[in-house]
């Protein structure tokens, strides 16, 4: 296992975009319908991160078969540190509250691609 930092920098040096993100995997503690009742403020905090440039994506995750939901959502941020997402985490009202645990890491962008669609005339973008 090497340290994370050094492979960052290897992941730097070969080129590739190696913006590091963190990545919490939100998982329910309670039954779904008592995540239901909270689910405005999460939502709401969700919104504010997104303002401020904090949140990059987030939303629902399958099993692994696909067809299920179990409560378990994915989030991903921008922060300058471990120690800062683990804030931004804990500041969400669903994880201060007890009603979801979360696993944080850090993440590295290395690769992919985002297709946008901006029509001026109809003011609509569309996201692929």
């Amino acid at each position: 296992m090497s340290k994370w930092e050094d492979y960052s920098n290897h992941a730097r040096s070969k080129g590739v975009l190696a913006k590091q993100q963190f990545m919490v995997r939100s998982t329910p503690a309670v039954p779904l319908n008592e995540l239901a009742e909270q689910l405005p403020p999460h939502l709401a905090y969700q919104k504010k991160l997104e303002d401020e440039g904090i949140l990059v994506f987030a939303g629902p995750l399958s099993d692994t078969s696909g067809q299920e939901w179990s409560g378990e959502g994915l989030i991903i941020y921008r922060a300058g540190s471990i120690d800062e997402a683990r804030r931004i985490a804990d500041g969400d009202p669903m994880h201060a509250k007890g009603l979801r645990t979360y696993e944080l890491r850090a993440w590295l962008l290395n690769e992919g691609s985002l297709n946008l669609s901006l029509s001026l005339s109809t003011q609509k973008l569309t996201f692929d």
